[in-house]
Order: C-alpha cells, then sequence, then structure tokens
C-alpha cells in the first residue's frame, strides 16, 4: 500500500497535520480511535471512510516510526 495515495498534509488543512486526502480527519484521530479499541468497521462506518484510508493512517504511522530515531542517554 503507499499510504501516500491516501494522506497529505496542506497548511492550509488543519495547521498542515497529515489528514485523510478530501477529509479533514487528521491521521492523529483516526490512530486514536484504533490505540482506544474502536473496530476498524466502528470507524468505517462513522466517519465514511474507507478499510484502505484506515490502513493508510496505519502504514503512515508505520513509516515515521521507522524513521525515528532513539539515543541512549545516560542516566
Amino acid at each position: 500500500m503507499k499510504w501516500q495515495d491516501y494522506i497529505t498534509a496542506d497548511p492550509a488543512v488543519l495547521v498542515g497535520k497529515p489528514v485523510i486526502r478530501g477529509t479533514r480527519l487528521a491521521v492523529e484521530f483516526i490512530l486514536g480511535l484504533i490505540a482506544q479499541g474502536w473496530p476498524e468497521q466502528e470507524i468505517i462506518r462513522n466517519y465514511r471512510i474507507t478499510s484502505e484510508q484506515v490502513r493508510a493512517c496505519v502504514a503512515y504511522a508505520q513509516e515515521r516510526v521507522t524513521e525515528e530515531k532513539v539515543f541512549a542517554v545516560a542516566g
């Protein structure tokens, strides 16, 4: 899946936060619903998006985390 087909960021929409293309639904909002335990079908039904759009949010987050660098700090 290419999340880029479903996710966009535009400074004029939600201050540039990544959103599902054609909506004002932020990726972080959808991920928050998933983290709270919402079933995918509930998200799809309540927000009128597709399964592909939900998976694109997860793919976007996975790519961002993969790029993240973590450094050990002596404490």
